[in-house]
């Protein structure tokens, strides 16, 4: 009875587990309602997105093009990480006043900072479109038959409609295009920065504790959407006023506790969980320490700039975040699938695919036929990796590129404009070049050195050539080329006609970024490379159409492509690995204890260091109370005894079990009342390979607990009036 019991115990844990897997279609939610309400939650489908009223998601937002905010107050006030708020922070800080790393609070409306370009976009509705999408397509259409008709129906429905609106409206393929779905959306221009906090807490811990746990990162900005007399979207105007959202989220401070149901709700951008083993052995254990190597010599040389000054250090800081985001993830990632056996584990599906699809003429030979297609475009794509890593990693040969755009023109309108745009290019480019080309020119001789001795650049020279003639030769190239020469650039650009490109196209650099590209862009292979591309995505809509049939009780989820998705779980710690228990929350304890002054990336700030001195914590903060244990201290000569006492502490991270993914920055992290409790930031680093394959035992999501968030708005910034629009609850119903 003992091992029955222990056999039903592990198989409820496991289908509680996989539950936790999927990234879920609001508008078909009520499909997950009795899971999610067995799981914890306390409302319905309904409080989450209904079409006739308000709910939760009129209160999400699409943040530009790859984050998600949430409204906070009913005066457009809303919340995202500070990592998506990073490039409007950098954009509005000068040496002389430097809120990147000193943080910015707006202490009145006027003072709130506009930001061009920046969008927040709410979805009004969505809708199931797949039959008008997919009208008009015969059987035997060829893919760019069938692509070009689908082409055209969408653009028939998306301009119906929103006609006679102030609305915008996308139409994205789901499982590959065998569904496809409507977003109807309404896009805000004027949104305006409104709070970040130092770097030092924004970004504590900084790379090195990217993607790890456990994170003590404050991750937030404050953004306010403005909107016109209307309430609808405008460009920026002085005139305009703070957007009354249709619905905002209250904001719990019970806090969290391990088993406590979560959900997010957000825009994650990008999974492939269908994918065959070919495509996960090519990006785990291919593409990714391709990709890894290569950027580890690139950060190498901007963290040692970032070192020399602040000023090189604000110079740099949002081009390392962004390389390093990725050089991190992709170690998990192939950690993570190699641990779990990934690509075995994918051919062992494989196997059983095939057996059921033998005799299905459909689907009897799917697999095979990718198989071939993955074989073609594999060599492709290692190239086409080096160029991206190694050709484009310095901005020697990015300029290159653009040069040799002008040295390709012929007509004499557009030979002016890219010469005066080019002038503008070459002078701000010059005002730091003493110092920058130290930097760039390591980079660009590391990075094409490397991908020579891996023979990926035979065209710079014969492979019985030492190494240190390559090196030579590459340092020839950035000192002789005229293009970090500013005088006679400037000459050149001054004189530049279409009989110049004869001149400019002779420049070392010119040569090797043509010769570069001829191999990576190759006519012959980038037709095979296209061909071979459409072959697997048409094979893959088959694919998984395939899956759906022989799995017709499983419930899938669509791979995330950018759109409003939900994902549930609850708060829970995991072990790494052998010996260790990482706990599912952090606290403030643990800032003070990583501190390092010596340490860019662990400095604390003294109001913090003040603040947690004096558990200064306000109504943010727990406190436990500790009895039947005797404490002892000293206190000077003396030894104290006591037996209860109390215990400060305040809350800054916690992770769950939901699924997530890039886009998924800034999401809210509800509970089982719909309240926000924190801001998803990042994922566990032994688990990012949750875009490909889902391990219920290792994939967690970092949040910051919205208390922590709150704390530093209130008792650290003083900027309490930003929390008193806020509506917080506390005691909600169990």
């Amino acid at each position: 009875m003992k091992k029955i019991f222990l056999l039903l115990t592990m198989t409820a844990l496991f289908f509680s587990a996989l539950a936790d897997e999927g990234m879920w279609i609001p508008m078909l939610l009520g499909r997950n309602e009795a899971d999610m309400q067995k799981a914890g939650m306390r409302i319905t489908a309904k409080d989450i997105y209904d079409i006739n009223n308000a709910c939760l998601k009129d209160a999400i937002l699409l943040f530009n093009q790859g984050c998600t905010g949430e409204y906070v107050s009913d005066e457009g006030l809303f919340l995202t990480n500070h990592h998506c708020g990073y490039s409007y922070i950098t954009s509005h800080s000068t040496v002389e006043h430097d809120y990147l790393t000193n943080g910015f609070w707006a202490m009145s409306r006027s003072e709130e900072l506009p930001c061009p370009g920046l969008t927040a976009t709410r979805l009004v509705r969505m809708e199931d479109v797949t039959t008008q999408v997919l009208e008009g397509i015969s059987p035997d259409a060829t893919e760019s038959e069938r692509n070009a008709i689908i082409e055209r129906n969408i653009a028939k429905i998306t301009s119906n409609a929103v006609k006679g609106t102030h609305y915008k409206a996308i139409i994205k393929p789901f499982y590959y295009g065998n569904q496809y779905f409507m977003y109807v959306n309404e896009v805000f221009t004027d949104v305006r920065l409104v709070g970040a906090p130092p770097s030092n807490i924004g970004k504590f811990g900084g790379d090195t504790d990217n993607w790890m746990w456990p994170r003590h990162t404050g991750d937030f900005s404050m953004f306010r959407v403005y909107a016109d007399k209307d309430n609808k979207p405008a460009n920026y105007s002085p005139n305009n006023k703070p957007y009354k959202p249709l619905k905002f989220l209250e904001i719990s401070l019970d806090g969290i506790k391990e088993g406590d149901f979560t959900f997010v709700f957000g825009y994650p951008g990008t999974t492939q969980r269908y994918v065959t083993s070919d495509a996960v052995e090519l990006q785990a254990n291919i593409e990714n320490p391709i990709r890894i190597n290569l950027r580890t010599i690139r950060l190498k040389h901007y963290n040692n700039a970032m070192n020399q000054s602040p000023a090189q250090r604000l110079k740099y800081a949002s081009r390392v975040a962004s390389i390093a985001n990725g050089w991190k993830k992709w170690q998990g990632e192939t950690l993570g699938i190699n641990r779990l056996k990934g690509v075995e584990k994918k051919r062992d599906f494989e196997q059983r695919y095939q057996s059921w699809a033998n005799d299905k003429p459909q689907y009897y030979n799917v697999l095979s036929q990718l198989r071939e297609a993955y074989k073609k475009i594999t060599p492709i794509e290692v190239e086409l990796v080096y160029f991206q890593e190694a050709v484009r990693a310095s901005d020697f040969m990015n300029r290159t590129q653009m040069f040799l755009s002008l040295a390709n023109l012929d007509d004499d309108v557009s030979i002016v404009a890219a010469v005066n745009k080019l002038k503008n290019a070459t002078t701000n480019y010059f005002k730091d070049f003493d110092q920058h080309t130290v930097v760039d020119r390591a980079i660009f001789i590391e990075t094409y050195l490397y991908m020579w001795q891996a023979g990926y650049a035979p065209y710079l020279a014969d492979k019985s050539a030492s190494k240190a003639a390559v090196e030579k030769k590459l340092a020839d190239i950035y000192d002789k080329s005229v293009l970090n020469n500013e005088r006679k650039l400037m000459d050149l650009l001054n004189k530049y006609t279409a009989k110049s490109s004869k001149k400019l196209k002779s420049d070392p650099a010119l040569k090797l970024y043509s010769d570069a590209y001829a191999r990576a862009y190759d006519a012959q292979k980038i037709t095979t490379y296209r061909s071979a591309m459409a072959d697997i995505q048409r094979l893959m809509r088959t694919y998984v159409k395939g899956m759906m049939e022989m799995q017709p009780d499983v419930n899938f989820f669509p791979d995330a492509n950018l759109t409003l998705r939900v994902a549930y779980g609850h708060v829970e710690g995991f072990r790494p690995r052998d010996g260790v228990y990482y706990k599912p929350y952090s606290t403030l304890q643990g800032i003070m204890e990583k501190e390092n002054p010596d340490i860019y990336d662990y400095v604390v700030e003294p109001k913090l260091k003040e603040l947690y001195a004096f558990r200064d914590y306000g109504q943010y903060g727990t406190t436990t109370t500790i009895s039947d244990t005797i404490i002892t201290e000293m206190n000077g000569d003396q030894i104290i005894q006591y037996k209860n006492h109390t215990v400060k502490d305040m809350p800054v991270g916690f992770i769950a079990t939901n699924h997530t993914t890039g886009g998924n920055s800034g999401s809210p992290v509800l509970n089982a009342d719909g309240r926000l409790i924190g801001l998803n930031f990042d994922r566990c680093w032994e688990g990012t390979m949750s875009d490909l394959l889902f391990d219920p035992d290792y994939c967690r999501n970092i949040c910051l607990d919205i208390r922590y968030c709150l704390f530093i708005i209130d008792k650290f910034a003083g900027a309490k009036h930003l929390v008193d629009e806020m509506t917080l609850v506390k005691n909600s119903a169990e």
